[in-house]
């Protein structure tokens, strides 16, 4: 099987489920900025280190959980052949994670700067580019449920990236 088809050729993308939009469409940037985030955050996971493995394992994680949400950002009218959102739980487990580093994490009264360590670094980037993802989802959002699920994921994963890059500092 051939990776090019040639049909966008003329500036259009098929969406899941086969509707033609310009690439340029607000749909096709939220899914785009989603998919910007995992690798980004692929990024991150790669430059973990032994000792940061459990951390690694939810970057891998969250990044599983952004598949799908790109997966229903890329649907105009909902389907029934994608997997479900399963957003309760996810968010549960982000905000397991946000409250278990922010229990070890200093309190802030100034905004943080990013740098070092690189990994640290990387993951604002991740958050900043969450933030635009978000920014993105809102362009669209409440043309369908999963739009809206999408997010509120979205939001509490920016939150998420946020300590994760303070915690990085810290080890």
């Amino acid at each position: 099987m051939k990776i090019y088809t040639k049909k966008g050729d003329d500036g259009t993308t098929s969406l899941i489920g086969g509707e033609r939009v310009n690439k340029c469409d607000k749909r096709v940037e939220a899914y785009g900025t989603a998919d910007e985030l995992i690798s980004w955050l692929g990024l991150v996971r790669a430059h973990l280190d032994g000792a940061q493995a459990p951390l690694a394992e939810d970057v891998f994680e969250i990044q599983k959980h952004l598949m799908d949400v790109s997966a229903h950002l890329a649907c105009s009218t909902p389907v029934d052949f994608l997997r479900p959102l399963d957003v309760d739980a996810w968010l549960a487990f982000l905000e397991d994670r946000i409250d278990k580093m922010s229990e070890l994490l200093p309190k802030k009264f100034s905004f943080v700067i990013p740098g070092p360590p690189a990994v640290s670094a990387e993951c604002h980037i991740a958050r900043t580019v969450c933030r635009r993802c978000e920014r993105d989802i809102v362009a669209i959002a409440h043309k369908t449920e999963a739009d809206t699920l999408c997010l509120k994921y979205v939001n509490r994963l920016s939150d998420y990236l946020f300590a994760l890059a303070q915690i990085l500092c810290t080890k």
